[in-house]
């Protein structure tokens, strides 16, 4: 243990500086107001990973950290799709989810909305269509919004919850 320390003492610490502040930092604050707004604390979002490369599913947990912040904008995750607002879904369908993702969506009570996250769930991304996925999430349930990347970033997932309840409010 003391070579441990004595060597932090020598060397100093080997990470990186903080970055400098800009004036994007201040975007996520500003999503999480009109979404707060429209929404007033009482978006439920269930997700469902129909096949991704689990790329999306690291940028949809992102939301949850301290600087995204989604549950103090009032917006949770839910595990049963009867208690969901919107459904987020991410991948190509594969065969295997094809059935799972209709009865996911069939159960949500109405209104509810679709946004299809990453390349993958636009448009089928580098798998297309093929004897193992259906494609995109739109040639199996109808999709509201479309949050495009690969994968998307944490502030790109947002701005796609604002373009769904934009929708909404108009």
């Amino acid at each position: 243990m003391f070579d441990i320390l004595s060597r932090i003492r020598r060397v100093g610490r080997l990470s990186e500086p903080h970055p400098a502040p800009d004036a994007s930092e201040a975007e996520p604050t500003a999503i999480q107001r009109e979404l707060h707004a429209v929404f007033g604390r009482a978006l439920c979002i269930r997700h469902v990973d129909a096949g991704s490369c689990n790329g999306c599913e690291l940028e949809i947990h992102a939301l949850g950290n301290p600087y995204y912040n989604l549950e103090g904008a009032g917006i949770r995750f839910v595990a049963s799709p009867r208690h969901a607002d919107l459904l987020l879904v991410t991948g190509p369908v594969s065969v295997n989810m094809e059935e799972a993702l209709k009865r996911t969506y069939e159960a949500m009570p109405e209104p509810k909305w679709v946004l299809a996250v990453g390349e993958c769930g636009a448009c089928g991304g580098i798998f297309g269509a093929s004897y193992a996925t259906r494609g995109p999430i739109s040639d199996v349930i109808p999709v509201d919004a479309v949050v495009n990347g690969c994968p998307p970033t944490p502030l790109a997932i947002l701005r796609g919850l604002l373009q769904v309840t934009r929708h909404l409010a108009h």
